[in-house]
Formats: structure tokens, sequence, C-alpha cells
């Protein structure tokens, strides 16, 4: 049987193409574009500590999910649209979109100018959806019932989906990351000032400011002339920080506030105070500074629109979403 001259150069193209894509598959640079799963974790690690502190998510439960749901983060979706958590749309999402093909093909999938905003989502994602409330109950040592949490509240649709993030956490020992906040998180405004010591005072060669607790979250009282950047150099606070911890603009004067929190407000307030009545003039903003409660976890128990503000005498809820 003979072979055509046609035939025979297609067949000399192929074998000529695939040693070709060969040696670019194994030359140094194409190696350096995927990352382990130790690069992964050496660089990401210290945001996944920071959410936990923040939100009370272990750390080795974010890694853990990053690790899975980006390949390390190598896949499609964490290279080019910076998505580490596999976050749909949904339908409040407002940002960038991005379309791949996932349980169904063409999946609306969020896309994020960097890695650090998709990490930033997912904490928000997990801590502003009422399915998800259960985890928080546990301590942030747990991941076990983390990981077994995650799949019955239904964030991934493989049955395995727990077993595999126990598997990655324990073979990577990414629990050496998870620290045990949730106790300290619990107790009250009156238990934690009693155990203050002489750390909670931070000093700087030109202020020293007392720090105290109000429902379990660190806050200081505001002198005249402080700015964000002037508290966020004491604390060592990175510019983002102390206003998304007040719920604040970054460009927010603070003449008008008393107190500012150093760190995160609580997901409801202490177990003594479950309602509040509202009183003349009142917003939204000072009685969620008023109980260390983010301002968007207010909205939500009080089935409000974000921005809206509350009525003289109205009863809000502070710990648990008011029934439709």
């Amino acid at each position: 049987m003979q072979i055509s001259y046609f035939t025979m150069q297609k067949r000399f193209f192929i074998i000529t193409l695939n040693l070709v894509l060969l040696i670019i598959l194994a030359s140094p640079d194409a190696q350096a574009q995927r990352i382990t799963r130790q690069q992964y974790i050496e660089k990401y690690s210290d945001w996944a500590i920071e959410n936990m502190k923040e939100t009370g998510i272990p750390a080795s439960i974010t890694l853990a999910q990053g690790i899975l749901e980006s390949a390390s983060g190598n896949s499609k979706l964490a290279k080019e649209d910076n998505n580490h958590f596999g976050i749909k749309c949904h339908t409040d999402w407002k940002g960038e979109r991005v379309y791949h093909h996932d349980d169904a093909r063409n999946e609306c999938f969020r896309k994020y100018k960097t890695p650090f905003e998709s990490f930033k989502d997912h904490a928000e994602f997990l801590t502003s959806r009422e399915r998800y409330a259960s985890l928080f109950e546990l301590a942030t040592t747990d991941y076990k019932g983390w990981a077994h949490g995650l799949r019955k509240a239904g964030y991934a649709t493989n049955p395995q989906y727990a077993q595999l993030l126990i598997r990655i956490i324990e073979d990577e020992e990414l629990y050496r990351f998870d620290r045990d906040i949730s106790e300290k998180a619990r107790k009250s405004n009156r238990e934690l000032q009693r155990q203050s010591s002489s750390s909670d005072l931070v000093i700087n060669p030109y202020d020293t400011r007392e720090v105290k607790y109000n429902n379990g979250v660190k806050y200081i009282e505001l002198k005249e002339g402080d700015t964000f950047k002037s508290i966020s150099d004491i604390f060592r606070l990175k510019a983002w920080e102390l206003p998304h911890y007040n719920d604040l603009p970054p460009n927010a004067s603070l003449d008008k506030y008393s107190i500012l929190y150093i760190e995160a407000k609580r997901r409801n307030a202490h177990p003594d105070h479950k309602t509040h009545v509202v009183k003349n003039g009142e917003t939204m903003h000072e009685i969620s500074q008023q109980y260390g409660v983010r301002l968007k976890r207010l909205y939500y128990f009080n089935n409000m629109e974000e921005g809206s503000q509350p009525e003289n005498g109205e009863r809000l809820n502070l710990r648990k979403r008011l029934k439709q």
C-alpha cells in the first residue's frame, strides 16, 4: 500500500509539532509557571491567618479550599481570573464575571483583580450567608467539623469534599496555622477586662493607648487629631484595616467618633444584648459600634436594606435574624 506525499507531509508535521510541544513543556520556563502546594501555602498562609483572626474561619480550611479549588493556584480560573475558591456569581454579585464549564456548561464565576480580593471575598461569602452560620459555633481548631460542615451546607457538590479537605490539611499539616480564638471571642467584656494585662498597652515613642474591650473586640478611645493613618502606625495595621473594621469609608474623618475598633467586630452581639430599642436620631452605624457588631450583619438580622435607617422606638435584633 502506497502512502501519498500529502499524507507523509501531514504525519511529519504532526510528529514535529508534538516534539516542539514536549520541548516547550519540559523547559524550565514552562515548569516555573506552575507552583507546588508548598509554594502556595508559603505564599498565602499569612492571608489565611489574618482572615482567621478577623472572621473565625480556620486558616487550615481557607488554605485547603484554595489548594483544592484552584489546583494550588494553577487552575485557569485562578491564574487568569484570580478566583481561588471556585465561587460562582450568584444573584448578589456586582463585580466582573467570567464563564467556565463546571457542573454545567458556561457557568458564571466571579472574577477578581488580585488573589487578595479572592481571599477576602471568600471570607465575606462564608460570614454573610446564614447557611454557614452554624460553622462559627465551632472552634477554629476543629478543622474536621468545618470540613464536614461546609459539605453539609452545600459549598461543593462532591460528596467526598470534606474528606478531600481533611486529607490536604493532614498531609500538609495545615492545622499548625490554626489557633483557638473562638473561646476568647465568646467571653464577656467584663471577663476580658479582668484578664487583660500590660500587654494590652501598645506603646510607640509618640503615643500610649489603652486597649479596651467591647463584645470581646479590642477598641481605643479617640483623641483630637487622630486619623486612620496615625492609629494604623501605632498598631502597625494596614491602611485598609481600620476603615474595614469600623464600617467606614477610607476618607472618613474621625472627629465625630468617640471610639475606633482595632480588630474586626463580631458577627453578633454579646448574649446579654439580644435586642436594642432605637433612640431618636440613632443610626445603624452608631448601634453597630455600640455593640461591636458588624454593620452588614445588623442589617441582615433585621431584614433591612443596607443604607436605610431605623425608626425611633424600633426594636432591633442583635444576635439572630428577625423572622419574616
